[in-house]
């Protein structure tokens, strides 16, 4: 069994801040864990607005807390998000994601994350990385 505190998870090497400074995510859950799927709580700093573009994962996406938007480009089609909200980019879909406040997510990517992942330039996270050491 596995068990993790998330006050104890964001004081170790699983809380990840992007360089951009758009986002943090602590991976409570990640490749090494061997589940077959990793599980973030992420937060969407206030004001934030970026395109994302996850060719080599699947992602889905629980809203916790906070108010924004997130528009798929293909079709550019644009989706409230408010606590209770769940969106999946089930088809690799480009996106771009708008925090009106800061967001509180619930993540899970398949295949797992190896932990370290931060965007490319294309939005995406690579498909190897570093894991995490703890």
């Amino acid at each position: 069994m596995i068990v993790r505190q998330l006050s104890e998870a964001e004081k170790s090497p699983r809380r990840i801040v992007s360089p951009d400074g758009n986002w943090e995510s602590t991976r409570m859950l990640l490749k090494g864990d061997n589940m077959g799927f990793s599980f973030h709580i992420t937060t969407i700093y206030a004001g934030a607005d970026f395109r994302m573009h996850y060719q080599n994962h699947l992602e889905s996406v629980y809203c916790i807390s906070g108010e924004g938007e997130v528009e798929t480009l293909a079709d550019n089609k644009r989706y409230p998000i408010a606590p209770g909200t769940l969106y999946v980019l089930d088809k690799h879909d480009e996106h771009i994601l708008r925090a009106r406040t800061e967001l509180k997510m619930a993540c899970v990517f398949n295949p797992p994350l190896s932990g370290k992942e931060v965007h490319n330039e294309q939005g995406a996270y690579e498909l190897e990385a570093e894991e995490v050491d703890v």
